[in-house]
């Protein structure tokens, strides 16, 4: 029958006192693993026995007796009881080790002696590891002796105050004399007593500024240097020069700067960026205050572009800086007092064409052909052409002359045929026909866009019977019908 002793009631006890006693301690920033000190730790946890031991898994407690050679290695001394009961009181007798009926409980006592070395001693958070040899004594005894035990393993320490610590291990207990492995974790309070504390050197001012290393932002600045309260040194300006190195103090705020603390002059055309009106000016160009290219004519083109320098005020001028020529005449649009010549056409200083005197008969006998009422050009085509032949050059020359004679006649160059091929092909012959005498006048005569427009009406305007040769022939024109007003 089972004892109504619990080891894990023993742990629920003593666990809360300690825990109260720790927590109730102040704080400690300065808590470290001291050299010299001396470490009492109580501890509870938990064993798990190897299976073939056939024993419960159970509570355990102890308590280590440790010094610290240095604050990186120790040495303690460990005690820990804990009480278990057959697991499997069924199970037959096998092997050396082996815990079977008629025995209900077993009573385990082990000492051992550990050497700890600790990873950051000097931190509030100092993970170990830990290893050493001792003797478990097993009641009811196995093999009627005490055992040899090596330990291995791992665990943490942390600081809650100066001399209070709280740790945590896992181990694994290897039993020599019969190959067992058993493991334990453990919870357990340092109290650390004693050790040499590391005396605080005097907080240094490496650099003699004024402000003491460990709040210095700015170590190394020279001597003589004025600092700031970070130990950085001054920048009036703030723009990320020093006030001793800024050969250009006083800069406005937000202007970007070289290492000498000026203002920046990308184009290095004497005005700095943030005054640069015209950022990006060629090498060489002269500017104004605002760094933009002169402008001396004000016609908008710089003068180093302006290929017509002394542009009068007003004048329009293309990319170039020259006066517009609409025309094309070689008269500028300012002082052309005929714009829209002709292209080709001579003109004189003021831009238009020279007065050409035409005899009063000559004027009257065009005006007679070709005013207000339709005339029929001699002219002649290829059958389905509408190429001019060089014999009917002079015919269009008349239409060329009178259109000089009347600068403001206007009218239409309409196109026929007759019936012969279909309608769909006679009507697109008659435009393509008149379009090309309107072309060819247009172009050898300079006529002006527009004064002449074109017509093609077919066969729907005959003037004779298509059913005669001669009549087919008349069909066959080409009219010019202008207005002469």
């Amino acid at each position: 029958m089972r004892n109504k002793y619990s080891m894990g009631s023993v742990i629920k006890k003593m666990a809360p006192v300690l825990l109260a006693s720790v927590f109730l301690l102040p704080l400690s920033a300065q808590a470290e693993i001291k050299a010299g000190s001396v470490e009492v730790t109580p501890f509870g946890g938990y064993n798990f026995f190897q299976k073939r031991q056939n024993l419960e898994d159970q509570p355990l407690v102890g308590a280590r007796l440790g010094y610290n050679f240095t604050n990186s290695f120790g040495i303690e001394g460990t005690w820990e009881f804990m009480k278990s009961y057959v697991d499997n009181k069924n199970l037959r007798f096998s092997r050396e080790g082996q815990f079977t009926s008629p025995i209900d409980d077993v009573s385990i006592t082990q000492f051992s002696l550990d050497l700890v070395y600790h990873f950051i001693p000097e931190s509030v958070f100092n993970p170990y590891i830990v290893g050493g040899y001792g003797i478990a004594h097993y009641s009811p005894k196995i093999n009627n002796k005490n055992m040899s035990v090596v330990n291995f393993g791992l665990g943490a320490k942390y600081w809650v105050a100066e001399h209070v610590a709280l740790r945590a291990d896992v181990r694994d207990n290897m039993v020599l004399d019969e190959s067992i492995h058993n493991v334990e974790t453990t919870l357990g309070v340092v109290f650390a007593f004693g050790g040499e504390s590391k005396k605080t050197a005097a907080p240094l001012d490496s650099d003699n500024d004024g402000v003491l290393d460990n709040v210095d932002k700015c170590p190394g600045t020279p001597a003589g240097v004025a600092v700031d309260k970070d130990g950085c040194p001054l920048d009036s300006d703030k723009d990320g020069v020093a006030d001793y190195l800024d050969k250009c103090p006083n800069t406005p705020a937000g202007v970007v700067v070289d290492k000498d603390g000026c203002p920046l002059d990308s184009d290095h055309d004497g005005v700095t960026d943030d005054l640069d009106k015209c950022p990006g000016t060629p090498a060489g160009v002269t500017v104004d205050k605002d760094g933009c290219p002169l402008d001396s004519d004000k016609d908008g083109v710089a003068d180093y572009l302006d290929k017509c320098p002394g542009t009068p005020a007003g004048v329009k001028v293309d990319t170039n800086g020259c006066p517009l020529d609409s025309d094309q005449d070689g008269v500028p649009d300012y002082l052309d007092k005929c714009p829209g010549t002709p292209a080709g056409v001579k003109v004189d200083k003021e831009g238009c064409p020279p007065v050409v005197v035409v005899p009063a008969h000559v004027k009257a006998a065009a005006a007679k052909r070709f005013c207000s009422k339709p005339a029929v050009l001699a002219i002649n085509f290829d059958s389905d052409k509408t190429d001019i032949k060089p014999q009917y050059h002079d015919e269009l020359k008349t239409v060329g002359d009178f259109l000089t004679y009347f600068p403001n006649a206007k009218g239409e160059i309409s196109g026929h045929t007759d019936s012969t091929a279909g309608i769909a092909h006679n009507q697109s012959l008659s435009e393509r026909r008149a379009e090309s005498v309107e072309k060819y006048i247009s172009t050898t005569f300079n006529v002006s866009k527009g004064r002449i427009t074109t017509k093609g009406y077919g066969e729907t305007k005959p003037v004779a019977s298509n059913k005669t040769k001669a009549g087919r022939a008349k069909n066959r024109r080409i009219v010019a019908n202008f207005n002469c007003e």
